[in-house]
Order: C-alpha cells, then structure tokens, then sequence
C-alpha cells in the first residue's frame, strides 16, 4: 500500500484520549493529519473534528471505507475494540490501539488470530510507557547486561485519586496492566504467575474500594517483581521502578524537574496525572507510528504482546478475588510475532 505525503487517519473515539490524539496528531507530530474523527454520538464526533480536512462519523465502517484513511488510531473504550479491529483487518488497515487490545484474552486471542490471517502485522498496541525516555534508559542498560542478570524488579503505581465507579478489578485491568507489559518488555521474560496482596484499605479510598494493594509476578526468567498500586495517594501521580540486578541496581521515576531548598524544608513538585506524566511519551509513541506506517512497516508492541498483558490481567483478577496465587495460561507464541 503506498500512502500520501501525509498519512490520513481516522482517530476511533472522541473522549478524553481521542481528543489528545486528535490534538497530537494535528499540532505535535509531524507526517499525518486527522481525516476522520468516529465516535457513536455524531455530535461529540463532530466537536472533537474540527480541525481541517477532517470529517466526523458515527460509524467505524464508513470511516475505515472512506479514500481519505490510510490508518486507524483506536481510542474507544476496549469493549470495541475486537470489532474495530476485525473491520481495519478487513481494509488491511495499519491500527494503533489503545490499550486494551480487547478486555479478555479470548477475543484477545481472536484478534491474534484474524490478524495471522493477514499474514503481516497490522497492529501496534498503546503501551506508552516504552517510549518514556526514563524507561528506555532502563531497558538499554539491562539490555547491556552491564548490571548483570536482573533478579527483582520493584514498581510503584500512585495516582491522585480515582474515579467514583472505580472497583478493586480495575486496579488490575487498568492501572497494573502497565507494569505487566513493562515488565516483559524491560526484563524480555513472559509472567508465569500472579499473586495480590491486600493490605487495610486507605481510608481515602472510596466505600468497597480495596486500595491499595501489592501484587507480585513472577517470571519464566526466574525474575519476581513486585508493584504498589495506589490510586488514592492524594498528593499526585507518580510511576517509579527499580531494577535489583546481580552487580548493581537502577532506578528510574523521581523525576525532580527543580528542587528548592528554603526555610528549613526542600522539595519539588509531582505530576498532577498520567497524560502531565507521560505527555512526551504519547508523542513518541504516535510519531514512531506515524513513520512506520509510511515507511510500511508495524514497530513496536504487538498484538501478542496486548494478547500476553489480557492473560495476565485475567490471572490477576483471579488471584485477587481468591486470595491465592495463580499460574498464567498463554497459548503458543506464533512465529509471526518472535
């Protein structure tokens, strides 16, 4: 497929992360512009459409159909995604999905399948945080092997506050599901197993909130990792990780942009949210995206690698809810994505 001087995309979903992209796209990177903008309700579609040249749908399949797209970015939420997908595999159209691939491993699986079908990659899955410049510091250095085999990998996960209707499922399906695929990706190891701790709850988490908790991985690389995960720390979003390794350690996430030392006290400040957090990230993340898919290629995480975070995440749930620990049950890795 040869594609215009400037790639025309369809933007899938116009809440808060479609318009991000919508904005991203449109202001930030270079190589694209928005030619659709799809969301069920046609007149948020059309508010977060206007832009240039860009045109609003209230149907993906009339969107994906249209001469003026090249490629999809898909940011609704995941319940959709499996049949977006399955319709950009029909137009064999390059997608960048928003995490989740899909919400469980069997259409995850699905998904995987339809797209073996096509013989070739299609899908880049959203995992942002492997275009954060911290972390690719961290996997460049355990790559090196320089601190020699990594042993345990520590993670915190903070957030301000949550949402109201948020439950104790979510801080796995929504928040951990991050340090699942950074896990795999910094230490190149799949998780065999899942255990989560719950410790008295915060008394700022909501009613019937169990927050925070500890959960632990653990790896076919004889790794264990464990990751904090809070969503009611009050004071702000911060993401932190340390890597123990056989000759030394490595931590990334303080992020001190300015400390001020005055009147016997010092300090910094701390990101208010993920998208202040990780701004630079998602911008790395599309523009990488952008370039692949006008050079013709599929970079970065792989269906597989949103199929392996779903499994986990279903592992996670069930360790969470029985109180035990849970082995991961992974289908085959099909050579497509080795």
């Amino acid at each position: 497929m040869t594609y215009r001087t400037s790639l025309g995309v369809a933007v899938i979903g116009a809440g808060r992360m479609g318009a991000n992209h919508v904005r991203r796209i449109s202001e930030v990177t270079s190589g694209a512009h928005v030619a659709a903008v799809v969301d069920v309700d046609i007149d948020r579609a059309k508010t977060v459409a206007d832009v240039e040249g860009c045109a609003a749908y209230g149907d993906v399949a009339e969107a994906m159909a249209s001469p003026d797209v090249d490629a999809v970015l898909l940011a609704s939420p995941g319940v959709a995604h499996q049949a977006a997908l399955l319709t950009a595999f029909e137009h064999d159209l390059p997608v960048l999905c928003e995490k989740p691939l899909t919400p469980d491993a069997a259409s995850a699986l699905r998904v995987l399948e339809a797209e073996q079908r096509l013989g070739h990659r299609r899908v880049q899955v959203g995992f942002m945080r492997r275009y954060d410049h911290e972390y690719i510091k961290l996997k460049a250095l355990l790559d090196s092997g320089e601190l020699g085999r990594p042993l345990m990998l520590h993670n915190r996960h903070r957030n301000p506050s949550c949402p109201p209707d948020f439950t104790s499922a979510m801080l796995i399906n929504d928040s951990v599901t991050h340090e699942m695929d950074i896990t795999r990706w910094l230490l190149g190891q799949e998780i065999t197993s899942v255990t989560v701790l719950r410790p008295r709850p915060s008394g700022n988490a909501p009613e019937g909130l169990a927050d925070p908790q500890f959960v632990v991985f653990e790896t076919d690389g004889g790794a264990v990792v464990d990751v904090e995960i809070y969503v009611n720390a009050r004071y702000g979003y911060q993401v932190q990780a340390e890597a123990v390794c056989e000759h030394g350690t490595a931590r990334i996430g303080d992020r001190h942009d300015m400390l001020v030392s005055t009147g016997g006290r010092w300090g910094g400040t701390v990101t208010p949210g993920f998208v202040e957090r990780f701004e630079e990230a998602y911008d790395r993340e599309v523009q990488a995206w952008i370039d692949a898919t006008r050079r013709g290629e599929v970079t970065g995480p792989s269906a597989w690698d949103g199929y392996a975070v779903a499994a986990v995440c279903e592992a996670g749930i069930r360790a969470q809810t029985e109180g035990r620990r849970v082995e991961v049950e992974l289908a085959d890795r099909p050579a497509l994505y080795s």
